[in-house]
């Protein structure tokens, strides 16, 4: 492997696992609330989730650069503290976030579902808030529905390519992503180079996939 193609690696698997860390907290409660009973508006926190899994990614791609470019409310707000989203590896970070997001909570969600609510009673019943029967009943239990969950979010964040072009594009040593990466070699007939990274990326993604599966048969077993 090149020097070039260590970098890129690097760099996507590094912002592979922030993204995972980053939607873990959002995400988990997020699951937990769609797990647990039926309240108004649960269809349409549902559907907001899942957007990112059904919509063109290179059109969540040109939400986000609307919302968090320059121009934008949320964008102009942040350029003001010198925090610029748009084709930086900030960008690279919000998209592969946000298209994983729907995939772990879809996940995470199943999980807390499988957990009985039962014992969650027993312990109300013995004086137990919601948050603690969270943090020492539901979350043990679902524990390995999560990381499981987690490590699809981690897959999903390492193959993600068309909100990641639009919003932080191909800047060499910087947003070079191995979709990206492969992409523009493909464009440039450098079909070898091409191959090595899909190698990479096969290798890396088969790994995560086969992990989580691994987590899932054990928390059904």
């Amino acid at each position: 492997m090149s020097a070039e193609a260590w970098q890129i690696t690097w760099f996507t698997a590094l912002i592979a696992a922030c993204s995972t860390v980053l939607i873990l907290p959002v995400g988990t409660l997020i699951a937990w609330w769609l797990a647990r009973g039926e309240w108004h508006g649960k269809s349409i926190v549902e559907t907001i989730v899942a957007l990112p899994l059904v919509l063109p990614p290179v059109a969540t791609g040109l939400v986000l650069l609307k919302i968090f470019g320059r121009r934008g409310a949320v964008g102009a707000w942040l350029s003001a503290f010198g925090l610029d989203i748009p084709f930086t590896w900030r960008a690279v970070l919000m998209a592969t976030a946000v298209m994983a997001f729907p995939l772990y909570v879809r996940t995470a969600r199943v999980a807390f579902e499988n957990v009985s609510p039962r014992l969650e009673g027993v312990a109300r019943t013995l004086g137990a808030g919601p948050w603690r029967v969270f943090w020492t009943i539901t979350l043990p239990l679902a524990r390995r529905g999560v990381l499981a969950g987690a490590l699809l979010a981690f897959a999903r964040s390492l193959g993600e390519f068309g909100a990641t072009i639009m919003l932080a594009g191909f800047i060499p040593g910087h947003t070079a992503t191995l979709a990206v990466s492969i992409y523009h070699f493909v464009q440039l007939g450098h079909d070898r180079e091409a191959l090595a990274l899909t190698a990479i990326s096969v290798g890396l993604a088969f790994a995560a996939v086969w992990a989580s599966a691994w987590f899932s048969r054990s928390k059904r077993a």
